[in-house]
């Protein structure tokens, strides 16, 4: 018998107010198999119905409409991720506590809960003292952080955290060298709390690559006292966390909209109407989302923010502190499981070289996980100039380098998947804060490129966003504390360092490992100068005419793979039957202009063929958008040569599905 301890939490109505009409709400209820093991979703539901849950029949209990259920394996630690607490048309609250299965290290949990079935278009508002967005490191840091000086200070201020991922952690693919910095001030008993973080740093390497050849490099990366983790898994710790401090966190909803007031003032987020079909109409399941109000709103979507880019605009934040564009490179990853003798826990591996040009900024990472697993990775800068190039197969043709290939003979790959990263830095940084909140981690740009870590510096910034939102809270200060904090912070301070780094590779790789040289060995972080980025990403694409196509090789389907193979590798998944969140601003672009003028670049920049030209009936090419395929990585946001594709979110509980490792 599953151990479903406290599902008939009683419901409670916080300190919240609900738009709610209930003349003609429907509940459902969901009848449980009481006789099966295990919750597999695929087989004991028997059916829905809506009568009360009752004594006499403990096998039904009080549910929303379940849209679809997911399983997930816990590595390392056991355990619920977090509470569902969906919102009912009366105004009630049903706390999940603790929903696991009873077999070892596996959580059995639901997702996309639609809150109801009403005949009335009445939309609920919510209301909290902080509305968080993204429930990645920097908005769960921000989270535990607001509410510890709850505790301190004595006070009761409510937190709320959405996530557009199914769950905490699904769109976070595993594989990240950390340092644990910012997490030795959040939590310093992490350590003892069991955090997912076991595997240290063993080895550290730098190599140049030629096509059949690796050249050994000094090491610039300084990896020692860091760790080889899972941040999929860390963020699920950190969420569980959260809600050991009296956070509410809310996987499988996405934030849509901007609330504004009358000022202008931003005052919280909508999520998403769900069951809506391609053609706008409404769909049975439909149900209008939900208006979070927040007196403080902090946005931690992560890299290329659907909301924070918006509000940036709005409000000049770049223009404010005469900050540049932000530049971007896309990362593409595979996990692999690989054989017991090749494998040393804790070895790093950076490369630079092939199989890139020399025109063209990145290079790949290889680090060795936990039980027999790889994470291997290729980033390529988005300001690359040639139409022709393809990221996903430039990944494909580094597998089979000689020294790659020998270690991942005979292994298997496990997850696959992609998400641009923000490498600005300091000169791209905006001004964070906007009237009735801030922008915190990788939606404002605080990767530290050379070290090729962001995780530490967008949790800092969490931090301190969620101290000055309790100073306005709580102490009458203002949120542009946020922006003094940040400056006199050890992020300024690694951010003023590494500033140069990016910047020196526009010219190509020997003026920029010469430039750096100099910046990291000489210079130390101290250069007089600070060098400026070139034209923004999607600028930087040249026409097809002044460059020849690149012939890359077959797949051989045991190093390298199709995109289709690889997809499916991520679990992504969308509801087929909605609109698309990849909308072209104005439809004639793609043929009469990537098409003509740049050979179709959308149909290689994207790791997922999210981008097509098909023949249509005359045999003319015609632009096919596969917006289901969609990884999220929101390259075609950033490297389409006229901006024409706006990215937004899809339903909640869309898109990539990566499992905890």
């Amino acid at each position: 018998m599953p151990h479903f301890r406290s599902i008939f939490s009683k419901f409670k109505s916080p300190k919240k107010s609900f738009s709610t009409s209930t003349s003609s709400s429907s509940i459902y209820y969901l009848r449980v198999n009481a006789s099966t093991s295990r919750p597999q979703f695929s087989s004991f539901i028997s059916k829905i119905t809506k009568k009360q849950p009752n004594e006499e029949n403990p096998s039904i209990f009080l549910s929303g409409y379940f849209s679809h259920c997911h399983r997930h394996r816990y590595s390392r630690f056991s355990g619920c991720h977090g509470k569902f607490n969906p919102v009912f048309t009366n105004g009630n609250w049903m706390n999940y506590s603790s929903l696991r299965g009873c077999r070892r290290n596996t959580v059995w949990s639901c997702v996309d809960m639609v809150r109801r079935f009403s005949s009335e278009a009445e939309r609920e508002s919510i209301e909290y003292d902080v509305v968080i967005i993204g429930a990645g490191p920097a908005g769960l840091s921000a989270a535990i952080r607001f509410k510890q000086m709850c505790q301190e200070k004595g006070v009761d201020l409510s937190v709320c955290v959405v996530e557009k991922g199914a769950e905490v952690g699904a769109h976070i693919l595993s594989g990240n060298v950390f340092e644990p910095r910012a997490l030795d001030e959040l939590i310093p008993t992490w350590k003892e709390d069991e955090a997912p973080i076991s595997v240290s740093v063993t080895s550290d390497k730098f190599w140049f690559l030629t096509k059949n050849r690796a050249f050994s490099l000094p090491c610039p990366f300084n990896n020692e006292g860091n760790y080889v983790i899972s941040l999929s898994q860390l963020v699920r710790w950190m969420g569980m966390k959260a809600e050991e401090l009296g956070v509410e966190i809310y996987p499988g909803f996405a934030a849509s909209e901007v609330l504004y007031d009358t000022t202008d003032t931003v005052v919280g987020i909508r999520t998403n109407d769900m069951g809506v079909a391609k053609d706008g109409s409404k769909k049975d399941n439909y149900q209008l989302g939900v208006d979070l109000r927040g007196r403080i709103t902090l946005l931690a979507e992560g890299c290329r923010g659907s909301i924070s880019e918006k509000l940036i605009k709005k409000y000049s934040l770049r223009k404010k502190v005469d900050a540049q564009h932000q530049t971007y490179a896309l990362g593409i990853k595979e996990v692999w499981e690989i054989d017991e003798d090749k494998h040393y826990p804790g070895a790093v591996l950076h490369t630079l070289g092939w199989p890139l040009d020399h025109k063209t900024y990145g290079g790949s990472f290889l680090y060795h996980m936990n039980d027999r697993q790889i994470s291997i990775g290729l980033v390529v800068a988005l300001n690359y100039q040639n139409p022709f190039l393809n990221p996903y197969e430039e990944f494909q043709k580094l597998k089979h380098h000689p020294v790659i290939k020998q270690l991942l003979e005979g292994g298997t790959v496990v997850q696959y998947g992609a998400r641009t990263l923000n490498e600005g830095g300091l000169q791209s940084v905006p001004y964070p804060v906007f009237p009735g909140g801030a922008i915190i981690g990788c939606s404002a740009g605080f990767l530290n490129v050379p070290k090729i870590k962001g995780t530490h510096t967008a949790m800092k910034s969490g931090m301190l966003a969620a101290e000055a939102a309790f100073g306005t809270l709580h102490g009458g200060l203002k949120m542009d504390a946020y922006w003094d904090s940040l400056r006199s912070s050890w992020i300024w301070e690694e951010l003023y360092r590494a500033r140069n780094y990016r910047p020196a590779f526009e010219h190509g790789l020997i003026p920029g490992l010469t430039i750096s040289a100099l910046e990291h060995y000489v210079f130390k972080g101290r250069s007089p100068l600070t060098l400026k980025h070139g034209k923004p990403d999607h600028e930087a694409t040249n026409v097809a005419s002044l460059h020849a196509p690149i012939d890359y090789p077959k797949h051989d389907g045991i190093l390298s793979f199709d995109v289709p193979t690889s997809l499916h590798r991520s679990n992504t998944n969308h509801e087929h039957d909605q609109p698309a969140h990849l909308r072209l601003r104005d439809a004639k672009i793609p043929e009469e202009v990537n098409l003509k003028e740049y050979a179709a670049p959308e149909s290689r920049y994207c790791p997922a063929r999210v981008y097509e030209y098909i023949p249509d009936e005359n045999n003319q090419l015609k632009l096919q958008i596969n917006a289901q395929n969609c990884l999220h990585c929101k390259a075609c946001d950033i490297k389409d040569p006229k901006q024409n594709i706006e990215w937004s979110v899809p339903e909640g509980g869309g898109g990539p599905g990566y499992s905890v490792m």
